[in-house]
């Protein structure tokens, strides 16, 4: 499906159209006003907010990498990840995904954490983030939390998981 593959880099005139992606992806409005908490916080890094768009660039997807901490090693958190209903399973949300995790490899980054559904975060490269030794400070199903290294040469550090202060965590 051709039109579910463009990405690029959120702009300033996605933003409304970005709030409406998550608060129609999710239950509440909590997500979209994660998003909009996050943008505002010092844990933003410009060009990994990444929205997936159709064939007439109007955003349909967006995945979103703010910085955190495991223990005092920098890496980022993907969170939160959303897609328009109408558009959902169609790839729209792993096209984001693949592209952040792109997009920050390309500016350096090491690390990736994800609070998120076990079947579906594998598929980029997380595993099990206590198989490294990586926790949180509060209690999530232990198949939830995942990690990700970009290359050997930098394995993920064990510690606990400081996220932005937005998270609430």
């Amino acid at each position: 499906m051709s039109d579910t593959r463009f990405t690029r880099v959120e702009t300033d005139a996605d933003i409304p159209t970005v709030h409406t992606i998550h608060a129609r992806a999710f239950e509440t409005p909590a997500e979209a006003d994660l998003v909009d908490a996050l943008r505002a916080d010092p844990s933003w890094i410009p060009g990994l907010s990444i929205v997936a768009t159709d064939a007439n660039d109007r955003p349909i997807g967006h995945a979103l990498l703010t910085r955190c901490h495991i223990e005092d090693v920098p890496a980022l958190a993907l969170a939160p990840v959303a897609v328009l209903p109408e558009y959902q399973g169609t790839g729209v949300g792993s096209a984001a995904v693949r592209a952040a995790l792109r997009a920050a490899e390309d500016l350096g980054e090491h690390h990736v954490v994800v609070l998120g559904h076990p079947a579906y975060y594998p598929r980029f490269g997380f595993t099990r983030a206590s198989a490294h030794g990586i926790g949180l400070t509060i209690e999530v199903p232990d198949e939830s939390l995942m990690a990700l290294a970009f290359d050997a040469d930098h394995p993920l550090p064990g510690g606990t998981v400081h996220y932005a202060a937005p998270f609430g965590i």
